[in-house]
């Protein structure tokens, strides 16, 4: 069955190196967070990482976004060049 409700997060990076570094660090929570309800995709196009968070309600889909939105801070902290 289709989700009913989805939005895209785009993030756009200064390099593709820095961008490759967040789309990779991202890529292993796709499987984990999932859940009955809710769902994700992560794809990187040059300079830029898009989420594509899926639900089938439109609860699921808020908590889908907040979930994806740390992870990819989290994602780009840990791969800032040094000293920022």
């Amino acid at each position: 069955m289709a989700r009913r409700h989805e939005t895209i997060l785009s993030f756009t990076y200064p390099s593709e190196r820095r961008a490759r570094l967040v789309g990779d660090a991202l890529a292993p929570e796709v499987d984990e967070i999932d859940d009955d309800r809710s769902g994700a995709t992560v794809e990187r196009d040059g300079e830029a990482v898009r989420v594509r968070v899926v639900a089938d309600d439109l609860v699921a889909l808020r908590a889908g976004i907040n979930s994806w939105s740390r992870l990819v801070a989290v994602a780009e902290q840990v791969s800032a060049p040094a000293g920022r």
